[in-house]
């Protein structure tokens, strides 16, 4: 089974069964066992060995257990947890797997609601004497009140090097209760590759990325298990959520505001360079890295409702990709090819000739990345999927559980 590795963790709202690799979530009181089998007496060592005990959660005859409930075990007398058999009255064997670190085992889909379970839990000692104990519990009832959720992932797609993980919260999780969410955010890469989450202040959204630009052919496997989370503003995650998708390969984008062109880059390798107009001084475009997060063949800017009359406009424009939520976007403005390479005209846009707009346009994907430099404003952490924007010591810092 696939194995996720630690993990510090809307356009629209959107739409992984998987090992994992994190601390455990709490139980309720706990269900104790204790058992040395006749096999583990015929040594000294095995017959002088304490009593291997299991204490369980949830325990037997807890009621109202979230649908997110992962089977934890204290283990005692040397031994560890090495299996759990999860079936529901009545019904299959749920499937599912321990974390990585041993703490826990994790349904690899929701609890059903309002359902009796039986968890069978074993636990092994070196010297192989071994301890099984058994809880019933029944799950909760469908909450009424829950929280929005969106993945901006969508399975089978191909992203560029500098995709983040994007998870989308409505309302913002609580600070008291990130490191809860983060636990059941699960990311694993192949090739392995390490990663992080990062939290925006105001708990909207999450991204989570590597040190360095994913490795082009890299898979990533996402699951967020969130259903039934159980949060402090008394409402529960909505929905667990899925996505497998596909880095393809390299391709950059370097703005230089002081020669005022564009550079592209492909697999490392210096393809093309446009003149580009940029913002004008009263309209900047934000200096930063930032990804590319939609294409629009054709489109309408509409900006009428801005609150400065001199930037209200209604424009059509072609090959339109969007860098950030504030509306700055790479896009065909052959009405400023005379400017482009020489002067800043745009409210904030990368302008390119018709051509190049085309010809870029055609070899670019969602989540590639665009870099520019010294313009009069830096860009704004959260103005878009501003993940790559931050050092690595500083994204780290946005993470609710500690960082090896």
């Amino acid at each position: 089974m696939r194995k996720f590795i630690r993990a510090r963790a809307l356009l629209l709202a959107l739409a992984l069964v998987a090992p994992l690799a994190l601390t455990a979530c709490g139980g309720d009181d706990d269900e104790k066992a204790t058992f040395v089998p006749a096999a583990a007496t015929p040594t000294a060592n095995a017959a002088s060995a304490e009593p291997l005990t299991v204490a369980v959660a949830p325990k037997s005859g807890a009621k109202d257990r979230p649908v997110s409930t992962e089977i934890t075990a204290k283990v005692e007398g040397g031994g560890a947890l090495s299996d759990v058999v999860l079936k529901a009255k009545g019904g299959s064997q749920v499937k599912g797997a321990l974390r990585d670190d041993g703490s826990a085992w994790v349904p690899a889909k929701p609890l059903a609601y309002d359902t009796t379970y039986t968890a069978t839990v074993t636990a092994t000692a070196p010297d192989g004497r071994m301890a099984t104990a058994t809880s019933t519990f029944r799950t909760m009832g469908r909450p009424g009140n829950v929280i929005g959720s969106g993945l901006y992932l969508f399975d089978g797609n191909t992203y560029g090097v500098a995709m983040p993980v994007v998870v989308e919260f409505t309302p913002g999780i609580p600070e008291k209760d990130r490191a809860k969410v983060e636990k059941r955010m699960f990311v694993s890469t192949t090739p392995s590759q390490p990663g992080v989450w990062h939290w925006l202040p105001n708990g909207t959204q999450a991204y989570y990325r590597a040190p360095e630009y994913w490795k082009p052919g890299t898979t990533l496997d996402v699951r967020l298990a969130l259903e039934g989370i159980p949060l402090s503003n008394g409402r529960y995650g909505n929905t667990d959520r899925t996505a497998k998708a596909t880095i393809g390969s390299r391709l950059e984008m370097k703005v230089d505001n002081a020669t005022k062109q564009m550079r592209v880059y492909e697999d490392g390798k210096l393809t093309k360079t446009f003149p580009v107009s940029l913002g004008k001084p009263k309209t900047p475009s934000s200096s930063g890295t930032m990804v590319i997060m939609e294409k629009k063949r054709e489109t309408t800017f509409d900006t009428r409702t801005n609150p400065d009359p001199e930037n209200r406009y209604v424009t059509d424009v072609e090959y339109a990709q969007r860098l950030t939520w504030g509306g700055e976007y790479i896009h065909a403005a052959p009405w400023s090819e005379g400017q482009q390479g020489n002067t800043n005209v745009s409210h904030g846009c990368v302008n390119l000739a018709t051509r190049n707009a085309a010809w870029l346009y055609a070899r670019t994907k969602i989540g590639d990345p665009i870099t520019v430099e010294g313009t009069e404003v830096k860009l704004t952490h959260g103005n878009g999927w501003s993940a790559w924007n931050l050092s690595w010591e500083e994204f780290v810092k946005g993470s609710a559980l500690p960082v090896d």
